[in-house]
């Protein structure tokens, strides 16, 4: 990614649960275009960075900044005020966020849930939200499903609405949050093959995983994250196949 600009940079972010310190200075820069990966084990604090990077989660110290614009705060001299929820929600529509589970509205059908906060964040007609659900719904294979309801679909098929959801918004920066955990084994392919898609189109993400293979074949960056810190970054192939850290090479002598 050398010479692109970066859309994503946190410095020395740290976020605690009250006496537990969850991230304890991460810093990363995220270039625009890119696929960064992140990986480590359960409850290394991947996922609460994710929710820091569209402020879902508050940060107690450092700085987030997506495409120059500090998140969830404005700055006067030294000090952080946090934004009004209406400047935080404005933020958050540049940011698509899929999670572990899939959060459909389960009384909309898969147009309906794809064209909803289109029409409610960025006051689109019901017409131009509907044809660019259509268009969305196709494009992650789902052109057979447009009025079908969450509960006639299987986990794959919903998260794949979701992901058209998101994409709905427009945004410059898509987040998975392990899009693949809550589904059954043969349904995780037809996932990744579709933010493998995203990635060829040049859409920057971050996305975590435990997907080690995906995160190789898809990641222009590879990121493992263990207790709260970035404890190796660099190539997926380097980092995967000649990991400099103990613990990372511990971590990935168990998954792969």
């Amino acid at each position: 990614m050398n010479g692109a600009e970066v859309l994503v940079r946190a410095e020395q972010v740290r976020m605690s649960y009250q006496r537990h310190e969850v991230l304890k200075g991460i810093d990363l820069e995220v270039h625009r275009g890119e696929v960064m990966c992140m990986v480590g084990p359960s409850g290394s604090g991947k996922s609460t960075f994710l929710r820091c990077v569209n402020h879902l989660e508050r940060i107690q110290h450092g700085r987030i900044w997506v495409d120059g614009t500090l998140v969830g705060y404005r700055q006067h001299g030294d000090t952080l005020h946090e934004l009004p929820e209406r400047e935080q929600c404005a933020q958050r529509a540049e940011i698509g966020m899929v999670f572990q589970e899939f959060n459909l509205f389960g009384h909309y059908t898969a147009v309906e849930n794809v064209m909803a906060a289109p029409m409610l964040v960025r006051r689109e007609s019901r017409e131009a939200a509907h044809a660019n659900a259509v268009r969305l719904l196709r494009r992650v294979g789902l052109g057979d499903k447009v009025d079908a309801y969450p509960r006639w679909l299987s986990g794959g098929q919903q998260q794949r609405v979701a992901i058209a959801r998101a994409l709905a918004m427009r945004p410059k920066l898509m987040l998975f949050d392990e899009p693949t955990s809550a589904l059954d084994p043969e349904l995780v392919g037809e996932v990744l093959d579709v933010i493998r898609d995203l990635a060829k189109d040049g859409l920057t993400m971050i996305i975590v995983t435990h997907e080690i293979g995906f995160a190789r074949e898809v990641g222009d960056s590879l990121v493992f994250v263990d207790d709260g810190v970035v404890v190796e970054a660099g190539p997926p192939a380097q980092v995967i196949g000649s990991p400099r850290h103990q613990r990372t090479q511990a971590f990935l002598s168990k998954v792969i």
